[in-house]
Parts: structure tokens; C-alpha cells; sequence
């Protein structure tokens, strides 16, 4: 049994992957301050694949650095599986997310001094749990670079980089893994497989996959994308399309939800 097989048998973890409660974050003081975050509340449930999308200085780094674990918000409540981010210090804060939280950036993050198959362990090994040879090698298998296991990363393409990203954000199989702008430096064809893989991480394993995107194309890979608008949320479209996507970008100023708690 792999871990992705035991990933697919019945759990008793909570239902609701990610929870914010009145999540606030302003940089700065007085009149030079200002409000990334402004009291957002959502829901998004286990298995599913959320795309967050703004425009610039809408909030949507904020709101993956703060639910991440990242960044401390001002106010506000974050809860992952059903478990409040701790609130104590950094080490504390160091230990939930590597137990509860995976992540894929733009910039794959590798040493370039270890393996595709000692890359894809690191997260495991920090944070002392054992690297089971044999869930490294199925976790690759599954992006496809089950035969690329004792490569270095500049002995990769872009596309194959981001892949081993991915491998090390589910090897320890998070709460969320959160995924930021993880298709900005490669080119089409890459950043479709890349998407691809990360749709597939959701329907076949489990996975629950907050990305946020500028892209309207990358968003469509999503089965719903939530809009943040002057750090509120401004909505959320289900089944989107790319054309939908970009429609619903152009009026986000129009209206902004003030809604208790917006379920994805």
C-alpha cells in the first residue's frame, strides 16, 4: 500500500480544511498604515482546490502568508484540519506548519546540493519524522520523475523543478498546501502540467490546494476561485472558466461581500 492508497482510505480529520475568523493585517502605523486583510471569514473545505485571485494590493499574498502560518495576523482566528494555528512563539509556530502545511513558490526552493529524491524527504527530515524510501519513491512516481531519483536540480527543466516542488509539498501529506504563483517562470506548456498535476493531487489523493494566481487560465484549473478586493473578499465564482475569470477581474471594484462566512 502506498501513500497515496492510504491516503484515499477513510479519516477521521476534520472535514473543513481551512477556517479564517475575522482575519485583519495593516502594515505600518498612523497615517502611513495600511489594511491588507480586513476581517475576512471563509470556509474551504478538505479536497478541494481554491484559486485566490486580485489585483495588486488586494490582499492575496497577505492571505496566503497569514493562513499559512507565514505572517501573524493582527486579529483574527486560523484554523487548519480543525487546529488553531498556534499562538505562541516561532518555534511553535515552525512546528505546525511543517506538521500541517505544504508549500510550491514560483522559485522551486531546492538545493542544489541534494537529490530530486533527497529534495522531495527534506520536509520529513526537518521536522524528525522517518523518510520511508519507498512513499519518497511513489510520491515521485506520481509527478512523474519516478526514473529522475538521483538527479540534481540543474539537471532538470523548469517544469521537472517545480514537479519535485509539488513531490515535497504532499510528501508529508498537510492540511493545505498552499501554492504561490507556482507556474510564473515556466512556459505554457509546463505551467498546463503543472496545473494538471495539482487538479490531480485534489481528485485522486485528497489533497486540499489553495493557489493564488494572477493568471485568469491558471485559476480555470480550480473548482472555484475566491476574489479579494482592498483586503476584502469580493466574491467567489464555482466551475470557472478563464473568460469567466477575467470577466468577473475587471468589476471587482463594484461590489465588495461583507458576508459572515463565505463557503468555497
Amino acid at each position: 500500500m502506498t501513500m497515496f492508497d492510504r491516503e484515499r482510505q477513510p479519516t477521521t480529520r476534520a472535514a473543513e480544511a481551512l477556517r479564517l475568523v475575522s482575519v485583519s493585517k495593516v502594515y505600518g502605523t498612523g497615517d502611513s498604515a495600511v489594511t491588507a486583510l480586513d476581517g475576512v471569514t471563509l470556509s474551504l473545505p478538505k479536497g478541494s482546490f481554491t484559486a485566490v485571485m486580485g489585483p495588486s494590493g488586494s490582499g492575496k499574498s497577505t492571505l496566503l502568508q497569514c493562513a499559512a502560518g507565514l505572517d501573524r495576523p493582527d486579529r483574527g482566528q486560523i484554523l487548519v484540519d480543525g487546529e488553531e494555528m498556534s499562538a505562541g512563539g516561532e518555534a511553535a509556530r515552525t512546528k505546525f506548519r511543517r506538521d500541517r502545511i505544504g508549500f510550491v513558490f514560483q522559485q522551486y526552493n531546492l538545493l542544489p546540493t541534494l537529490t530530486v529524491e533527497e529534495n522531495t524527504a527534506l520536509p520529513l527530515r526537518l521536522a524528525g519524522r522517518k523518510a520511508d524510501p519507498r512513499s519518497i519513491r511513489a510520491v515521485l512516481t506520481q509527478v512523474g520523475l519516478g526514473e529522475r531519483l538521483g538527479h540534481f536540480p540543474d539537471e532538470l527543466s523548469g517544469g521537472q523543478r517545480q514537479r519535485v516542488a509539488i513531490a515535497r509539498a504532499l510528501v508529508t501529506r498537510p492540511g493545505v498546501v498552499f501554492a504561490d504563483e507556482p507556474t510564473g517562470a515556466l512556459d505554457t506548456r509546463s505551467a498546463r502540467d503543472v496545473l494538471t498535476l495539482l487538479k490531480e493531487s485534489v481528485a485522486l489523493h485528497g489533497s486540499t490546494v489553495v493557489l493564488v494566481t494572477h493568471d485568469p487560465v491558471a485559476a480555470s484549473y480550480a473548482d472555484s476561485v475566491l476574489f479579494l478586493a482592498d483586503g476584502r473578499l469580493a466574491g467567489n465564482l464555482s466551475a470557472p472558466t478563464a473568460e469567466a475569470v477575467a470577466e468577473r477581474m475587471t468589476h471587482l471594484g463594484d461590489r465588495v461581500s461583507h458576508s459572515p462566512l463565505t463557503e468555497v
